[in-house]
């Protein structure tokens, strides 16, 4: 389908094709986004911004493979879309042949479905409406509590793009999206102390965010459940993820499974595919089809149509997650999967169980709820996991005592393993989702 778009995909396609490439394809992005942050009576800020970026990339026939060159840019004159090209094709043949290199071998999608990644109603922006959301969402923080006593700020974002793809294979096509978000940062302080936390609710649409005044009211709770917060003592025990965190785990999981980190041996699921790697409750999808996922797309960045792809199945490693390249260093078939620069996830998420995280704080006699992680202490090539992590301690099936500046650590096979409970508390807050989950045993490094 032509757009105003194609003409841009076009010239750049054929100029490269001109210059010597023998397979070509051509990407662009188009944003426009809007940003408010009020805090306390006052607007901070109020920022609109559009861009575009036209990425290029080119590979020449050689022996033993292909040769590949890759450029951005975001000049979409006809003078600077022909120059790049021309560079883009100069740039490939200077690289070292690859034999994985180069377009798919076919298997381009055929239809672009309605994934309803965003509603037209949203635009164009209600400038006044925004601000109004921002406004509603700091008062309703600030009067929680006495104790409230300052803020991060409170916004609405919203962001819409258009996306447009084609490639010399014969492929074109386009769709748009949107994401939209509330966020909340309160500051609770109580003589000295002052304890930050925020909250946010993010939708592809306006009409499905939560209300300014909920996202306000849970921020400022969030935060003054963090006043008198410690360290606690070094110990093993039953830890649960909030649904937020949780989600974490699942790109660790990502990291292994990325066919770039499987062809590099840079994980150490290499060659696991079939084991059991997890406990028998987990079943984590990755589904670019997802009606109104936030990693919804209806073709991935060379144009093949995404799909559901599992990737735990009871435990069971069940598949990698390839694009071409990757599939071909590993003589597999792409899932659907690219990027543009190498293997990406779309909606992720492990499927959720029944009850609630209060059920699951119920049924803990003693443990840590991880409301916050801090830190990247996670090794993809060995499995280790170590991270700063921030919550509530657990006593007799009741949240206790705030707790800060500790760790939680492990081997995230060990980790997954060790799940023995799953709420049912599934949260879309980004192209990443998990419920609540707990497992049974963990290092807490505390004092």
């Amino acid at each position: 389908m032509r757009d105003a778009s194609s003409s841009v995909i076009e010239r750049a396609l054929d100029r490269m094709r001109g210059a010597g490439a023998d397979q070509a394809d051509a990407s662009l992005v188009e944003d426009e986004s809007l940003a408010i942050r009020v805090r306390a009576d006052e607007i901070e800020f109020v920022k609109q911004a559009t861009g575009r970026s036209l990425r290029l990339r080119a590979f020449v026939a050689a022996s033993g493979g292909r040769r590949q060159g890759a450029t951005h840019t975001s000049d979409l004159s006809n003078a600077a879309i022909d120059r790049m090209a021309e560079e883009t094709v100069a740039l490939a043949r200077a690289t070292a042949a690859d034999p994985a290199a180069g377009l798919p071998d076919g298997g381009f999608a055929s239809e672009v479905p309605d994934l309803e990644l965003f509603d037209p109603a949203d635009r164009p922006w209600k400038l006044e409406e925004r601000i109004e959301a921002a406004r509603r969402i700091e008062q309703a923080a600030l009067s929680v509590d006495p104790r409230i006593s300052n803020s991060g700020g409170s916004e609405a974002r919203s962001r819409f793009s258009h996306l447009s793809y084609g490639n010399t294979a014969g492929f074109l096509e386009h769709y748009s999206r949107a994401s939209h978000a509330l966020v909340s940062m309160p500051i609770a302080q109580a003589g000295d102390e002052k304890q930050g936390d925020y909250w946010i609710s993010r939708s592809l649409t306006l009409s499905e965010l939560a209300e300014p005044e909920s996202v306000g009211r849970t921020g400022a709770e969030r935060a003054l459940r963090r006043l008198g917060a410690r360290p606690v003592a070094t110990c093993e025990g039953p830890v649960i993820f909030e649904s937020r965190v949780a989600a974490s785990l699942l790109a660790h999981l990502f990291a292994c499974t990325s066919g770039d980190a499987i062809y590099r041996k840079s994980s150490f699921l290499v060659d696991r595919l079939g084991d059991r790697i997890g406990s028998e409750t987990l079943n984590v999808i990755d589904d670019g089809r997802r009606r109104a996922g936030p990693g919804s797309r209806p073709y991935d960045a060379e144009g093949l149509p995404t799909r559901r792809n599992p990737i735990l199945e009871q435990g069971r490693l069940a598949r990698y997650l390839f694009d071409s390249y990757s599939a071909r260093k590993l003589g597999a078939e792409s899932t659907g999967s690219s990027g543009g620069d190498g293997v990406t996830l779309s909606n992720l998420w492990l499927e959720p169980g029944t009850g609630s995280l209060e059920s699951l704080i119920e049924d803990t006699p003693r443990g840590l709820l991880v409301t916050e992680m801090m830190g990247f202490g996670f090794n993809p090539v060995t499995g280790d996991y170590s991270r700063g992590a921030g919550g509530t301690w657990i006593e007799n099936g009741r949240l206790a005592q705030p707790v800060q500046e500790v760790t939680v650590a492990g081997h995230l096979e060990q980790m997954l393993g060790a799940v023995d409970a799953v709420a049912g508390d599934l949260d879309w807050q980004g192209p990443v989702a998990s419920p609540s989950l707990r497992i049974s045993r963990m290092t807490i490094g505390g004092v």
